[in-house]
């Protein structure tokens, strides 16, 4: 397979026939970063929500701190992982290295700073909207942060799925905890890497077809989920959700 040409016919071939490998490790690939955002998004989804609208010392430091680990790369976020899970770490004794467990855990420790700041970002525009309407309502911090979730589950939506994107693109760290072993922990993002290095293009492109096609569904669903939330907004009126409901004259 010298040339682009037949490489991508290989590829296709490789997708339209199911090569069991190809969809072992696509398969794979979905359950760490479906499993990584199912935690990461249950732990973020509270703790942005409570920093959207709690007020306390140190808060400016804390936003800084996590929107520096926006930016965290995830080899770094693999080296951390390692450490902790080696033999001689604290967490060593779980057993977890090199195994699926430990993939999720990293995807996990690199999602969550992504979906809490964008939470925090959401639901801090929602307070400014509606808390003080909220508070005089005798709205506490806590009950206002749920029914500022509840208010906002479109646009909490997209961070979901904009999560799971960043979750199931990575390679950095999941190379570093899992070592990309064949039929236990290799990921579409580390065979592609290992693939191109032994030269088998054709499994590669197959691979990188299909995160591509996994890219592209997460984009329109997230353009999807947009549209969706403006037509409700502008449908439901002003002073809708769950912040009109919340007003004595509207509940039963």
């Amino acid at each position: 397979m010298n040339t682009f040409a037949q490489s991508a016919v290989a590829a296709w071939q490789l997708l339209v026939s199911g090569d069991p490998v190809l969809l072992a490790i696509v398969g794979r690939s979905l359950a760490v970063s479906a499993s990584a955002c199912v935690l990461a998004c249950g732990l973020g989804l509270l703790l942005g929500a409570w920093l959207g609208v709690a007020r306390f010392r140190g808060r400016a430091g804390l936003l800084t701190l996590l929107n520096t680990l926006l930016a965290l790369p995830s080899v770094v976020v693999g080296l951390v992982i390692y450490l902790l899970l080696s033999r001689s770490g604290p967490l060593g004794f779980l057993g977890w290295l090199f195994s699926f467990k430990a993939m999720v855990l990293a995807q996990t420790v690199l999602v969550l700073p992504v979906v809490t700041a964008l939470t925090r970002q959401a639901i801090e525009d929602a307070e400014r909207a509606h808390g003080e309407q909220l508070s005089s309502l005798g709205a506490r911090p806590l009950v206002r942060a749920l029914l500022l979730v509840w208010d906002e589950r479109y646009a909490l939506l997209t961070v979901l799925i904009a999560a799971f994107g960043r979750a199931v693109s990575e390679v950095g760290a999941v190379m570093v905890v899992g070592g990309n072993i064949d039929g236990f922990t290799r990921v579409m993002t580390t065979a592609i890497a290992l693939e191109t290095s032994k030269g088998d293009l054709p499994l590669a492109l197959a691979l990188g077809i299909v995160l591509l096609g996994v890219v592209l569904v997460l984009n329109l669903a997230i353009a999807a989920v947009r549209g969706w939330r403006e037509r409700v907004d502008g449908g439901g009126g002003e002073g809708g959700g769950m912040a009109a409901w919340w007003r004595p004259e509207a509940r039963p």
